[in-house]
Order: C-alpha cells, then sequence, then structure tokens
C-alpha cells in the first residue's frame, strides 16, 4: 500500500488555477502527495501563469494540459478530487470511483483578467499567492488526517 496521498486539480480549461495547484502540491508535499491537474475542456496553458509561475521558482514552460474525462477513462483513482473553480463548474466534474473526498476552493479564474500587462499579471500573482497559501493549509490539515490515507491504494 502506497502511503501518498494522490490529489487531482480540476477547473474548466486546466491553463492556470489547477496547475498552480498541482505544481505547489508537488512543491510543499514532497513525498507525502501525488499531484495531477486536469480541465474540463483543456485549453493552452495561460502565459501570465506561465510567467508568475516562473517569478516563485516553479517553471511550467511547455506543461500540457489534459482533460478530466481522460483520466476517468483510463481508471485513475484518486484520494481526493479538488476543484479550483466556481462552484458551478465544479458541479459539472465527473464522480471519480472509489473513496474519493470531493473539495472545492473558489479561486478567480486569471483567463478573465482585464486591464494593462501589468494589471492582468498582478491580479494573477494575487491568485498564485492564494492557491500557494491554500496548498500549505491543505498540506499541513493531511498531514494531521489519518482518514486521507485510504485501506487500499487508489490505482492508476
Amino acid at each position: 500500500m502506497s502511503n501518498k496521498h494522490k490529489i487531482l486539480f480540476v477547473c474548466i480549461h486546466n491553463s492556470a488555477r489547477s496547475q498552480m495547484a498541482e505544481a505547489f502540491l508537488k512543491k510543499y508535499g514532497g513525498d507525502a502527495f501525488e499531484a495531477e491537474s486536469a480541465g474540463l475542456e483543456p485549453g493552452i496553458l495561460n502565459p501570465n501563469v506561465v510567467k508568475v509561475m516562473q517569478e516563485a521558482g516553479i517553471d511550467l514552460t511547455g506543461k500540457p494540459t489534459q482533460a478530466v474525462f481522460d483520466l476517468l477513462k483510463q481508471g485513475r483513482l484518486y484520494n481526493a478530487v479538488v476543484t479550483v473553480c466556481d462552484k458551478e463548474a465544479a458541479e459539472r466534474c465527473p464522480i471519480f470511483p472509489g473513496m474519493v473526498k470531493r473539495i472545492a476552493w473558489s479561486f478567480k479564474d486569471p483567463s478573465s483578467f482585464t486591464g494593462s500587462r501589468d494589471e492582468v499579471l498582478q491580479q494573477t500573482r494575487e491568485v498564485r499567492g492564494e492557491i500557494e497559501q491554500q496548498i500549505k493549509a491543505f498540506v499541513q490539515e493531511a498531514s494531521q488526517v489519518s482518514y486521507w490515507i485510504p485501506d487500499s491504494e487508489p490505482a492508476h
């Protein structure tokens, strides 16, 4: 049995919020987590997200987006599926089989930001900071809660 928490982050396009959450969990979760991200309708990685994540020391350059339904079809299982979009979009997320904890976090969508390039980057940095803080709290909580580890390992 693996002691890793298998976590899937989901948003609409897998182009911003879910990618940031996955990257921060990989950074702060250490060996205790396996993180992936996917979108309901995969798009193209947001270049503003790539830039602000580089500022945080994480390089997402060239990282592909993927569809949550493809992961479901592959039979992948997770301990938790975390939606990082608005409530309406989160409700469209498929139900994964097995022992899955569903968690909903709401963050503004960087693709919707308007203003000058500097203003858009600043708004994206704010979302990056919110996601980073949420991931740090998530890692802390998971280290203290025994129900995260299921009786059997999720399949890939």
